[in-house]
């Protein structure tokens, strides 16, 4: 049985009862960098409209939050395998003809992000990383709370692979977004509803209603 088979039924009851966070979650906000929020090729305008909720987060959850950041590479040359396709096309985001001060989180978060809660990745998911994941064990989290860009591409690539490693997620539904607003809505509205056993969904209030320890 697959997990679309039994969605109905227990999706009702996740609603219900959402999963409260706990002591060992954290908070994983996503690649939210000057790189996307800044009128660049891949500019999410979007952003702005998550960004207030996810400071919410951050700063009610002080020394709980873990910020992602992605890292363009040097050239499409360097670059690894199918990387250099894509590199070729956006090669303007290398850090031959790129200001390396865009890797940067926006201001606000920036605030709130010591450098040891700063990971970054020169993929879609932050498990690349193996500090991350590290980091998680040493610190014996079982939950993470996500948040960021994009909702479809390197928030669902690090959703999925915290997943197969076994931990609890929620994602919070007004604090994640994309430059594409139909890909969002798809991964929101039909994937993501399908995995209600490992995947919460709830918004900002809920989460910070919910997480009281």
């Amino acid at each position: 049985m697959m997990a679309g088979d039994i969605v109905g039924d227990v999706a009702g009851d996740v609603a219900a009862a959402p999963r409260r966070p706990g002591a060992h979650a954290v908070h994983l906000c996503i690649d939210m960098q000057r790189l996307f929020a800044e009128p660049t090729p891949w500019h999410t305008p979007a952003m702005a409209d998550v960004l207030p909720n996810i400071l919410r987060i951050a700063e009610a959850k002080p020394g709980r939050s873990l910020f992602a950041r992605f890292i363009v590479a040097d050239s499409a040359q360097t670059a690894p395998g199918c990387w250099q396709p894509y590199y070729l096309k956006w090669s303007t985001l290398t850090l031959e003809q790129m200001d390396p001060q865009l890797h940067e989180l926006v201001a606000p978060l920036a605030a709130h992000a010591a450098p040891d809660r700063v990971f970054d990745k020169a993929g879609y998911s932050i498990f690349a990383n193996a500090g991350f994941a590290d980091w998680l064990t040493d610190n014996a989290i079982d939950t993470l709370v996500f948040t960021g860009v994009e909702t479809d591409i390197c928030v669902l690539a690090s959703l999925f692979d915290a997943l197969d490693r076994g931990f609890h997620a929620i994602v919070v539904t007004d604090a994640v977004t994309s430059s594409a607003p139909a890909s969002h809505e798809a991964v929101m509205t039909h994937l993501l509803p399908r995995m209600p056993e490992q995947v919460a969904l709830m918004d900002t209030a809920t989460l910070l209603a919910l997480w009281t320890d």
